[in-house]
Formats: structure tokens, sequence, C-alpha cells
């Protein structure tokens, strides 16, 4: 059985009407009513009734029909995502992102990229700056979204947008009003980015800290941005955080001071490889650009 018997069938079992399915088809009605005979052969099964009249299918017909009707659509969906694979349109998409973006923003990403290329199965990962660097120039992420500079001859950096700093207390445990009483918590408990893990930024906030006249009493460290928070909102301590987690974050027990007279800032940054000049790049980084702080 050859993919051409099954055209010839469902030619046949659409028109019911030999002349009209060998004119559909381009060829003449002897070879078609042969390679039908050599079909019902083959499958043991009459697929028609024949008479002067009329064409009608057989109930065996009739099953054959959609099942082969389906087999065409599946073969059809094979294609076209073949097609997309050789387009890289589909196959998977890697990202990774720091703790300290905005969940959000990640979702509709996500669901921008989706709407365009529904057979690309994307996949998130959150990772520090360090380790998103090495993954990236190793192959094993396509894009990823980090905060500090970055220095490497593989990768293409894109500026999303500069962000600032802002203190985070719980309101409960920490009186404070405003960015000029900051020296008031010279002794109080803080909790920062472990070191290792985040060398960069740990550094900028030891810079913040001594900016306001004081070294920061680090008693707690974490290497996630939303339990640095966590652990502020349970009273074990007062930390320093982007703006950008303070502009999303609606909790009434915490209480956030834009850090205003320091003029230090991170870039948030897409980095890429600048090998990749995928469509699928592309459209994500020209998706986060226009979406600056």
């Amino acid at each position: 059985m050859e993919l051409r018997h099954l055209k010839y069938f469902l030619a046949v079992a659409e028109e019911l009407n030999f002349t009209k399915a060998s004119e559909k088809l381009f060829i003449s009605q002897p070879p078609l009513s042969r390679q039908i005979a050599e079909l019902e052969e083959e499958l043991e099964a009459k697929l028609f009734i024949r008479n002067n009249k009329k064409v009608e299918l057989t109930e065996a017909g009739k099953y054959f029909k959609e099942e082969i009707k389906a087999l065409f659509q599946n073969l059809e969906h094979i294609s076209a995502k073949t097609k997309k694979i050789a387009e890289n349109v589909s196959g998977e998409f890697r990202i990774a992102y720091i703790s300290s973006i905005y969940s959000a923003v990640i979702s509709d990403l996500i669901k921008h990229l989706k709407a365009q290329f529904p057979y690309v199965n994307f996949k998130l990962f959150e990772i520090s700056t360090t380790k998103q660097i090495d993954a990236l120039e190793l192959g094993k992420i396509e894009m990823g979204i980090i905060r500090s500079p970055i220095k490497s001859p593989k990768i293409q950096s894109h500026l999303w947008f500069k962000d600032g700093f802002s203190l985070v207390y719980n309101k409960k445990s920490v009186q404070i009003k405003s960015e000029n009483e900051i020296l008031k918590l010279k002794d109080e408990t803080f909790v920062f980015f472990n070191k290792d893990y985040a060398p960069h930024y740990h550094e900028v906030l030891l810079q913040l800290c001594a900016f306001y006249g004081f070294e920061p009493k680090i008693i707690h460290e974490a290497n996630n941005i939303n339990s640095i928070v966590q652990l502020v909102k349970n009273g074990l301590g007062i930390s320093i955080v982007p703006s950008n987690i303070a502009k999303n974050n609606q909790d009434p027990e915490i209480g956030f001071i834009e850090l205003k007279k320091v003029n230090l800032y991170t870039n948030v940054s897409i980095i890429t490889s600048k090998d990749d000049n995928s469509e699928i790049t592309q459209s994500a980084v020209e998706f986060l650009l226009p979406q600056r702080s």
C-alpha cells in the first residue's frame, strides 16, 4: 500500500464519482479504477459499491475514509512542524532570569512568544548572573536576564533598564520615616544576598551602606530576593533591594524607602549569544526592550 493509493481512494470517496475524481487527480479513469481495485485487494475489503447510476461507500469504506482523513491531517501537522523546526521556530527555547525580576513580566514574555511560536517548548530557569553567563557561553540557555556588568566576547548585551535601590523593613519592627534617618539603622540586623552567589550585587550593597555612614551587620544571607523579602517580613532583619521589587510589592506589613541621595544603579540587561540570529530570540528581545522601567 502506497500513499498514492490512499490519495486516490479519498478523491473517489469524496466525489463518489470516478470520472470527477480522475479529473481532480489529473489522471485518466482506467488507472484510477485499477489503483482502487489494488487497494481493495490488499485490504481484502470492498470499499465501494459501483453500478451504472452511482458510486457508494460500503460500511468498511466509510470507516476507512474517516481514518485516512485523520491520517492525512496528522501528516499535514507533522509536515508543518518539521518545517517549523527547520526554520528554527520549534523545539526548545531556554530563558534564565534573576530572582529580582518581577515574575509578571516573565509571564507576559512567555505568553507573547507562545502566541507567535506555538510549537516551541519554553523553559524558565531562575539562575544567578554568574551562572547565566557560563550557561549562555556553553549553549545551555538561549537568553538570560542579568544584573551587573557583562564582559564576554561571546555574549551580546542589551540594556533593559537601570534599577535603583530601596530600603525594605518590617513596619512593626522598625520605625523610620525617610531616607534621612537611615543612619539610625546601623545597629540593625541586615539580610543580604550571599557574596558567593551574587558578588557584584553584594559589593554594591556594601557601598550603599558606606555612603550612609555605616557598615551593615549582616546576620542572614539568601540567594533569592523573595526569600530576603520574606525574612524581612518575618522580622529577622532589614535589607536593601532593587527598586523594581519595591514598586511591585503591595504587602502592607512591609515598608520601602527609595534611596535617592546615592547615585548608584545596577544595569538590568538581556543577554544573548552573538551567534544567535534566531527569530525567537529577536522577538523576545524586541518584546522586552520597550518595557523599560
